[in-house]
């Protein structure tokens, strides 16, 4: 972010971080048991289970970028 943000702006961010990492938790809790279980049928869902995965990945390093002051050295 280009300007620094406010106490409201700051907690909710670390809200929606604490959500997310949550659920990245539990998908990965999901694509392991999926991962035992085993089943043709279940390929395509550990697929989309992964996939929502690594895309919470990506939205997560971006929130806590922003977090991240800029620093100009």
């Amino acid at each position: 972010m280009d300007r620094e943000l406010k106490e409201e702006e700051r907690a909710a961010l670390v809200n929606q971080i604490e959500r997310l990492r949550e659920e990245h938790r539990d998908l990965d809790a999901a694509i392991e048991a999926l991962s035992d279980a085993g089943g043709a049928a279940d390929r395509l869902q550990l697929q989309r289970l992964k996939k929502r995965k690594l895309m919470l990945r990506d939205k997560l390093v971006l929130l806590e970028d922003d977090l991240t002051p800029d620093i100009i050295a």
